[in-house]
């Protein structure tokens, strides 16, 4: 689950942690005000899901409240485009207007699930900002990485190692320790996934500040935090994630053409890949869980078929839990409802697999039956194929 950074830095705050002045706004005319509360120079900050909002015009210095005006005219209800959107971009529902700080030096800093650990790791770097990934592309050397051990935690001599590695002495030293060790804090207490300051910077007055923030929750953990529901902005998530999210699917919107249903995480993205193996593009990733109903099935389907951009249909179920012939009746519901025509290939295995293929070869839907992944994302290639207007 991710968040904006004006709400990111609430938290930060909250956690000792120390963030410019700012106020967020949802008007021009609120944009204006708050520049004047900062003193006329200030940066307004574009609020959308996404990172490298600055290369792409979502973050600018202005230096009198009417410039701000302006400028907020311009960014409300436009799409920003940057390399974390997709070309479709994020629309600009909430701007944030922040005091302009003199930055000395500026650095990165954040807290992440290492999966190949199962450990959250710390990961800084002295080249902070907005070419990060560069750096670590470039120059990986410069990146400190500490993996935190869950039964010690985080201590003090570790993130003072940090601390030094970043070229921090004294008092400076001791504050990034102790900002360190909050942030820490905050990761365990809200459940995160990821917390990432950049820049963390150093002002010319000689304190440290967390410039930009970016706050994801753990899917996980929502459940102890009911209050998280009410951070988020709907917005900015696709209208059938939303939809999806209602009946507890697991649904992510993809480039391709080919919708994609299956039952279990591993399944799907095996799926997606023999699908890629054999030249197929995936509309989506969508899990329907192992113990699905046939409403839920139906739900899934209607879910994949109201992507404008899926021209063709693959299922990939296992029953273990699941019986294949009520998935086959929430398919054939499902279709049925919106009169689907789309080309539709199903593998099935498990309980009751015969009785659901009987059902789907019965029902009248262009669909074909297989018994194995490979020879089911062939199928569903194939027929896309034929299916495109130039080979009608």
């Amino acid at each position: 689950m991710n968040i904006h950074e004006y709400q990111a830095k609430e938290i930060l705050g909250s956690f000792d942690i120390p963030v410019p002045r700012g106020r967020v706004a949802l008007t021009a005319d609120q944009v204006e005000r708050a520049a004047k509360m900062m003193g006329g120079t200030c940066v307004v900050k574009a609020q959308i899901y996404a990172g490298g909002r600055g290369k792409a015009g979502g973050v600018q210095l202005v230096h009198h409240p009417e410039q701000a005006h302006e400028i907020a005219k311009e960014l409300f209800g436009k799409r920003l485009v940057t390399p974390q959107t997709g070309p479709e971009g994020l629309k600009v529902r909430r701007i944030l207007v922040e005091e302009a700080v003199g930055i000395a030096r500026e650095f990165y800093l954040s807290i992440t699930l290492d999966r190949s650990t199962s450990r959250y790791c710390l990961i800084a770097s002295a080249e902070g900002g907005v070419d990060i990934e560069e750096t670590a592309a470039k120059a990986p050397d410069k990146i400190f990485k500490l993996t935190i051990d869950p039964y010690t935690g985080l201590r003090p001599y570790q993130a003072r190692k940090i601390a030094l590695a970043l070229g921090l002495t004294g008092s400076l030293s001791e504050d990034c320790v102790n900002l360190i060790l909050n942030l820490y804090r905050c990761v365990l207490e809200k459940d995160c996934s990821l917390v990432e300051i950049n820049p963390l910077v150093v002002t010319r007055a000689g304190w440290l500040l967390a410039m930009d923030a970016k706050i994801n929750f753990d899917d996980n953990a929502i459940f102890r935090h009911w209050e998280y529901h009410d951070l988020m902005d709907y917005s900015q998530l696709d209208p059938l994630e939303i939809s999806a999210g209602k009946f507890d699917l697991a649904y992510i919107k993809l480039t391709g053409n080919i919708g994609c249903m299956v039952n279990g995480a591993g399944l799907a993205m095996a799926t997606l890949d023999v699908l890629k193996e054999n030249g197929g593009e995936p509309a989506n990733f969508l899990d329907v869980g192992g113990g699905a109903t046939r409403e839920k099935v139906a739900e899934a389907f209607k879910i994949i078929l109201q992507d404008r951009d899926v021209q063709a249909v693959f299922v990939n179920i296992f029953g273990g839990i699941m019986r294949c012939d009520v998935i086959a009746q929430g398919i054939i519901e499902a279709a049925s409802e919106v009169h689907c025509t789309l080309p539709i290939v199903v593998r099935m295995d498990g309980s009751q697999v015969e009785e659901g293929k009987k059902l789907l070869v019965e029902s009248g839907l262009n669909v074909q039956c297989v018994d194995f992944l490979g020879d089911g994302a062939a199928a569903i290639v194939q027929m896309l194929a034929e299916a495109r207007p130039e080979n009608a």
